[in-house]
This record gives C-alpha cells, sequence and structure tokens, in this order.
C-alpha cells in the first residue's frame, strides 16, 4: 500500500528530530534565503497555479532518437545514496538507510503515477537488481538512461552491461568526460557515442565543464544528448570562496551562450545544485536558459509537488531564446 506523504507533513513530522540535516530540508522552506523580485511569482502564487494540473495527463513528454522522454527526469541518488551536503558528513549515510529496497520501489511507483517516464542511474549490481524486481514483479515501466564509468583498461564494460540489462540508453559521465578532454582524447568520446550507438540505444555525452561541449562540436561528435550541469550562482553557499562540494556549474553565463547554438537535445542536471535551490528556482532557470529537459534527485515527498513545478515551469517557457530540442 503506498501512503502520500505531503512535503509539508513530512517536515512537520520532523521538525523536532536535531539530526536532519537542513539541506534535505532546504527547498521545503517556504523563506528560503533569496530576494525575490515584485515581477517574480511567490510560494503561495506558484502552489496556486499548479494545483490543477493532473501530473500523470499534463507532464510533457520530449523525444531523444526514438525514446519518448518526461521533461522531468529522476535523479539515481534514491538508489546510489549519494547526497551533495557540502561538509556534512552523514547526509548520504542517512539517505541509504531512508532508501531501503521497498522505499525506493515506491518512490519509482510514485514517479510514473506523476508523469515521471525516465531514471538516469549508475551501472552497478544493486541498480541492475533494483530494476529488474521493478520491471519483473511490480510491472514497472520506467525507462533507464545508465551512467557509464568507462576505464582506459576496458572502454565499453558499463556500456555492454546496461545494455544487456534493458538500458534504453548510456552516457559517458561528466567526471569522466572532462578527464578527457583536458587530456586532448576528445575523439575517444566519438568512439564510445558510436559505440553505444550501434547497439541500438541513445547516446549521450555528460559534462560538468563547458569546454567538454565545445571540443565535441569543434570535432564533429554529436551524440544524441549532452548531459550538462546548469544553475544559478544565486544561493549563499555558491559565495564561499573555497569550493567544497557547493557549486556544479562554475559559469551558468557560458553555459548558456554555448548551448544557446547547440542543435543537440539538453538535458540539465545538478538544477538544484544540490538541494541550495527550491524547484520554483533551480526548474525555472533551467528551463527559460535552454534545457530541453531537467535531471534532478526527488524524495518520495517530493514527487508530485516537483512534477507539478517541471509541468509549470516547462510549459512557462515555451517560448525562449533556445529551440526546444527533443
Amino acid at each position: 500500500m503506498t501512503f502520500k506523504i505531503s512535503r509539508r507533513s513530512f517536515i512537520c513530522g520532523i521538525s523536532g528530530a536535531s539530526l536532519i540535516p537542513t539541506s534535505l530540508i532546504a527547498q521545503n522552506n517556504d523563506n528560503f534565503p533569496t530576494e525575490i523580485p515584485e515581477s517574480e511569482e511567490t510560494l503561495e502564487d506558484l502552489e496556486l497555479k499548479i494545483t490543477p494540473y493532473k501530473t500523470d495527463r499534463d507532464m510533457p513528454i520530449g523525444k531523444i532518437g526514438n525514446v519518448e522522454i518526461s521533461r522531468l527526469i529522476a535523479g539515481g541518488n534514491i538508489i546510489s545514496g549519494i547526497a551533495h551536503s557540502r561538509d556534512l558528513i552523514y547526509v548520504s549515510k542517512l539517505m541509504r538507510n531512508y532508501f531501503t529496497t521497498q522505499k525506493i520501489i515506491e518512490t519509482l511507483k510514485l514517479y510514473e503515477a506523476n508523469g515521471i517516464n525516465t531514471a538516469i542511474m549508475r551501472v552497478d549490481d544493486r541498480t541492475i537488481d533494483i530494476l529488474t524486481r521493478y520491471w519483473r514483479d511490480y510491472k514497472g515501466k520506467i525507462q533507464w538512461i545508465a551512467q557509464a564509468k568507462p576505464k582506459r583498461s576496458n572502454l565499453y564494460e558499463d556500456i555492454d552491461i546496461a545494455i544487456d540489462n534493458n538500458a534504453v540508453g548510456a552516457y559517458i559521465q561528466g567526471q569522466v568526460c572532462d578527464e578527457f578532454v583536458k587530456q586532448k582524447d576528445t575523439k575517444l568520446l566519438g568512439r564510445l557515442v558510436e559505440y553505444i550507438r550501434k547497439k541500438g540505444v541513445i547516446s549521450g555525452i555528460g559534462a560538468h565543464s563547458i569546454e567538454v561541449i565545445i571540443s565535441c562540436e569543434k570535432e564533429k561528435i554529436y551524440p544524441d544528448f549532452y548531459m550538462k550541469t546548469f544553475h544559478p550562482l544565486t544561493y549563499w553557499s555558491a559565495k564561499h570562496p573555497e569550493y567544497y562540494d557547493n557549486k556544479w556549474d562554475f559559469d551558468p553565463e557560458k553555459t548558456k551562450e554555448v548551448m544557446k547554438n547547440i542543435r543537440i537535445p539538453w538535458i540539465a542536471f545538478k538544477v538544484l545544485a544540490g538541494g541550495a535551490l527550491h524547484p520554483k528556482k533551480g526548474f525555472d532557470y533551467a528551463f527559460k536558459h535552454g534545457a530541453d529537459f531537467i535531471c534532478a534527485g526527488i524524495f518520495d515527498f517530493q514527487v508530485e509537488e516537483d512534477a507539478k513545478i517541471a509541468i509549470h515551469t516547462a510549459l512557462k517557457n515555451k517560448e525562449r531564446d533556445r529551440t526546444w530540442y527533443g
């Protein structure tokens, strides 16, 4: 049996627990610490606007290759247990304890019930075991785009494993692509893209650095999609002079400028800056400035509201400077 828990009731229920990290509840705080210009809708305005949406009916769908994909894609941290938490040392462990196998399956069902038809997840035994059980035993249909981390000693292992286990696509993880480009091995990314494509699934290139995409375009390497970090630097911890797991797009203005001329679908990720931005701001910023899809980590108690915000912000930015691709 699935129990529906609102964000507000969840936070009220744990408000007395001193061990709950603020990074988990930041996006649930109506008084998030950013100034709102008079022309910008408040959270109360937004709540009124998103209420009529039926997420299973209204979620916009795009297309990458021959795969239909919801504009909001679920991130894989519910399985990996990885949480960007600045210098808090216990958040990832908390996530791994919260997301039991049964909780993960319940959350996947919530994704589908709210119009999210695709998740991006790592290639490892736990991911494959849970997805296989979900598809087989619970008749789930969520699509898996695999995050591959090729090793120079074995470039294709992750890709082969993912495709053999029913992934609809695979992309090369951003840090790997950053490193290949830094070492002047961009053409190797082209080989990987073509290998994935020849396997009959959609292929992508990830990036934290915009130089990856610039280099791929220069080398005429055209994946089916790019996966690039994107978020504004308006939240408090982004302004800290030292880097400590606190930002993932160091130059969003340059990202905007480069991506506006790219004619390939763009999945933006880290759009909430590891929980520092409310979805109202992060989703809107990403869609407004060119993202065709957004990938976000979503707790079970956030699914319905985040889906409605994604619908609202995608429709709101239907007319924008960058053409929609996909």
